[in-house]
């Protein structure tokens, strides 16, 4: 596990209707940054211990070191998103109707893509 003020995960988010991008970035302590395209900071704040324990648990099950580089194979989903997932020295990236059940887990225990 990284120290409290190392990046724990890193998340990039893009695509959807609107086609933006946004990457959150939750460290070991639990706290977070939301940056935009521009890698301009858009907010940030803290996870509870239980918000951070939950993707914590949902990291460890998502097994990384296992998952394909790039996931495919799924229903294609128009104006949908696509996910590229930074862990533990390893990247996993896929469109939204391909993650496999464990990223999703992980994509759901982050703190919002976007404000509101």
């Amino acid at each position: 596990m990284p120290a409290p003020g190392e990046a724990l995960v890193r998340v990039t988010r893009s695509g959807g209707f609107a086609g933006e991008t946004h990457t959150v970035i939750v460290k070991g302590d639990g706290s977070w940054s939301r940056l935009d395209a521009k890698a301009e900071p858009e907010g940030t704040g803290k996870l509870s211990e239980q918000e951070l324990a939950a993707l914590r648990t949902a990291l460890r099950e998502a097994d990384f070191a296992r998952q394909p580089r790039i996931a495919t194979g799924g229903p294609k989903i128009y104006d949908g998103f696509f996910y590229a997932f930074v862990h533990g020295g390893y990247e996993v990236a896929g469109e939204q109707g391909s993650l496999p059940p464990a990223l999703v887990k992980v994509a759901d225990a982050l703190p919002p893509f976007t404000r509101g």
